[in-house]
């Protein structure tokens, strides 16, 4: 039995990141588009900068850097606050065209405005890679274990489930 072998490109890989991307950003309560008004502000969202911030700190607390790493440390952060800082920006001019032309626009433009987005999340990946490649080198396997299981669970710390 022969298997069919298929290639995936680039491309393609980017039409689906960011079609996956105008669905996470999506807001499935459409309702205050048809009555016209605006979304209640009762939840604030914290800024980039300062979910930034919160990342550092619990990450600084996880992994106990060295004296020896907190060169590379520093190098990796300054890149994570600059990333936050261009993000927030970004969000910010991107909201104010998006509020002012939300009701004009069609799909094709809503998904052009979460492409802009996701453009600028992937510039911000390519950027933040290097140094953290070296930071990761530096580290011994405990911080290594620590530092993988924080990105593939998003947890902090030891898990108290049994």
């Amino acid at each position: 039995m022969k298997r069919k072998t298929y290639q995936i490109s680039a491309t393609f890989v980017l039409v689906i990141v960011a079609f996956l991307c105008a669905i996470f950003f999506a807001n499935p309560n459409l309702s205050f588009a048809a009555s016209g008004k605006n979304k209640s502000s009762s939840v604030d969202r914290l800024s980039a900068v300062e979910h930034t911030e919160l990342q550092i700190k619990q990450l600084q607390g996880a992994l106990k850097i060295t004296e020896d790493q907190k060169e590379l440390w520093d190098k990796l952060t300054a890149v994570m606050r600059e990333n936050a800082k261009d993000m927030d920006a970004l969000t910010d001019s991107l909201t104010k065209e998006r509020t002012e032309s939300t009701k004009n626009m069609n799909a094709v433009e809503h998904m052009k405005f979460h492409s802009q987005i996701t453009k600028a999340h992937l510039d911000q990946l390519e950027k933040f890679l290097p140094p953290f490649e070296e930071f990761y080198d530096s580290m011994s396997d405990a911080q290594k274990n620590v530092t993988n299981t924080i990105f593939r669970t998003g947890k902090y710390g030891k898990s108290k489930r049994k």
